[in-house]
């Protein structure tokens, strides 16, 4: 018997941008929304929704699993393979703290299209 690795997809967003951030995640079809998640741009509720992304999995206790969103810039710099420059920086430090001394999470990019998070923060602006 396999075990399928569980996706959590995350996305965020800010209106105007910036100004009031808003986040989601989904794990296992359901989707978790915070419509107050402060003040910040687009890439700041991004970042917020990675981790709370990565929050998720820890308090679930997942060990296998794979978090996708659709800002390729946040997924590069999670992994690695970009640098982190201004914000990012600081939500950077705070994704890594969180991560602490066991294995990098997988952080990948999917289509904005096949984003469940950001589905589903666009179903609750009625798009």
């Amino acid at each position: 018997m396999t075990t399928r690795r569980t996706k959590i997809y995350f996305d965020g967003g800010a209106r105007p941008n910036p100004g009031a951030m808003e986040i989601a995640v989904v794990c296992g079809g359901v989707a978790e929304i915070d419509g107050d998640a402060g003040q910040g741009s687009s890439f700041d509720a991004e970042w917020l929704a990675l981790i709370a992304a990565l929050r998720l999995a820890r308090a679930r206790g997942l060990a296998d699993f794979t978090l996708l969103g659709d800002a390729a810039a946040v997924v590069a710099q999670a992994n690695g393979t970009a640098p982190a420059r201004g914000g990012a920086v600081v939500h950077l430090a705070a994704y890594l703290a969180l991560v602490g001394d066991g294995p990098m999470p997988r952080v990948r990019h999917t289509k904005r299209t096949q984003n469940l998070a950001g589905i589903a923060l666009a179903r609750r602006h009625g798009r």
